[in-house]
């Protein structure tokens, strides 16, 4: 029975073992492929979609990543109220692990949908640091918003809306649509 306890108490500390090892390796932008470059949601009467030009985008290249919304229900068309844009786009660099904000101003705006023609918005460059962040994200962040493109790097692009509709007596009907996509920068 002690035997049988301690070929257990090896095995265990052998996985154990072999999982840490895995864990603490580190990933390279080779480590990551694109699997999705476009998302498509529905909810009620609006479509999202998330999408990029390319897979894959040289540094310095200008990245073509866009959010739309369609309105396919069955008035002409809708009123949807919003903060500066109805779009916002996190990003994170996956090889780095470093997330990119996403400011934005918040007035409420309408703007009027017509049935069957989508609203697409480019993505704009966004982010910042802060005096406690580390030397490595400040420089990250200072390329990221300051060259043409993105740096090198595996960008998993977490999209989202938030808007509304007045639906008579002041009922306010609420869409958070979101999707996910992801780009690759390599030289």
């Amino acid at each position: 029975m002690k035997k049988l306890f301690c070929i257990i108490i090896v095995i265990m500390v052998a996985l154990i073992g072999c999982g840490t090892e895995k864990e603490t390796r580190s990933s390279t932008l080779d480590d990551y492929e694109v699997t999705n470059k476009n998302a498509e949601i529905m909810e009620g009467d609006f479509v999202y979609r998330l999408y990029s030009k390319e897979r894959v985008y040289e540094p310095n290249e200008e990245i073509q990543v866009y959010g739309e919304i369609e309105y396919v229900g069955e008035e002409e068309e809708v009123v949807i109220y919003h903060a500066a844009s109805p779009f916002y786009f996190i990003i994170t660099e996956e090889v780095r692990g470093y997330e990119i904000d996403y400011a934005m101003d918040t007035p409420l705006i309408g703007t009027t949908l017509k049935r069957g023609e989508p609203l697409v918005e480019p993505y704009r460059k966004s982010g910042g640091y802060s005096d406690q962040s580390e030397k490595e994200f400040v420089e990250f962040i200072k390329e990221f918003l300051h060259k043409e493109g993105f740096p090198s790097g595996f960008y998993t692009i977490n999209g989202f809306t938030d808007f509304y509709v007045e639906k008579g007596n002041h009922i306010k009907e609420e869409y958070k649509m979101e999707a996910q996509i992801n780009i690759k920068v390599s030289n």
